[in-house]
């Protein structure tokens, strides 16, 4: 299927790790047409890693450093894209990142890592949103797809501000789709189940290291709890990413599409 990303300029935030969604979602976005693709990470060193992957299958590709965190930085970011594309087309905002452990009770919690949480995931996704919307509203024309998650339909994890911010992510998804949908502006958002990636490593601070077997066993534990039989992958989620970023879908918005083997539905 030809997803017409010809000509289109995208901005995927999150995109330094080499075994994560965010490089995946470039590459799948240069390989299907886009005709220039920024990536944007708080470490420059692995985002011009991906950077430099995008160029090798043929789309025009420039990393930035930045922190979501910071309205400077973000403003900087936004506007050295525009200034070396002419616009951005196409804004995917997969950067985030779990910041405490699961099941911890609530007493325990410390406020100051709800903040960073809350601050990290789901008001960083809105600082870039907000950034980058008025250079769409001028052409009339963008599409934003956020990355959710599926913990936000799912509670055995415990009390977690990780699915709250999440959760905040599918209810601003929805509105900024209703409030600029007149604007020829598209938003959507794409909620991943499990996938072997690095996103979790906080979930795994104090545990001892395991043998390569262990994680073998460990995965396949996890797949057989997943109605399809198996984990996800990056590139799982960057296809539904693309699709939903892409003119094939320009009758979809404010949707949150969750791409975890059956485990939400």
């Amino acid at each position: 299927m030809d997803l017409r990303l010809e000509d289109k300029v995208a901005l995927v935030t999150g995109a330094g790790s080499q075994i994560g969604f965010g490089k995946e979602v470039a590459l799948l976005l240069a390989r299907e047409g886009c005709c220039a693709v920024a990536v944007t990470d708080i470490n420059l060193d692995d985002a011009e890693k991906t950077a430099e992957a995008v160029r090798a299958v043929g789309s025009r590709s420039i990393a930035v450093r930045a922190d979501i965190t910071s309205e400077k930085e973000i403003e900087s970011l936004v506007k050295k894209i525009v200034a070396e594309y002419g616009k951005i087309d196409i804004l995917c905002n997969v950067a985030g990142a779990i910041l405490h452990k699961d099941n911890m009770p609530l007493e325990a919690q410390d406020t100051e890592v709800w903040s960073r949480q809350i601050d990290l995931n789901l008001l960083g996704t809105m600082r870039v949103t907000r950034a980058v919307v008025p250079h769409m509203r001028a052409k009339k024309y963008g599409v934003v797809v956020n990355i959710g998650s599926g913990s936000t339909h799912q509670y055995a994890m415990g009390v977690g501000t990780y699915a709250i911010s999440k959760a905040a992510i599918d209810v601003f998804t929805k509105q900024l789709a209703m409030a600029e949908a007149k604007n020829g502006i598209r938003v959507n958002c794409v909620a991943p189940g499990p996938a072997p990636t690095n996103f979790g490593a906080v979930l795994r601070e104090g545990m001892p290291p395991q043998t390569e077997e262990q994680m073998k066993a460990r995965r396949e534990a996890m797949a057989r709890t997943m109605p399809l039989g198996r984990i996800g992958t990056a590139a799982d989620v960057a296809f539904a990413t693309a699709f939903l970023a892409s003119d094939v879908t320009s009758y979809v918005t404010g949707q949150v599409f969750h791409v975890s083997g059956g485990s939400v539905m």
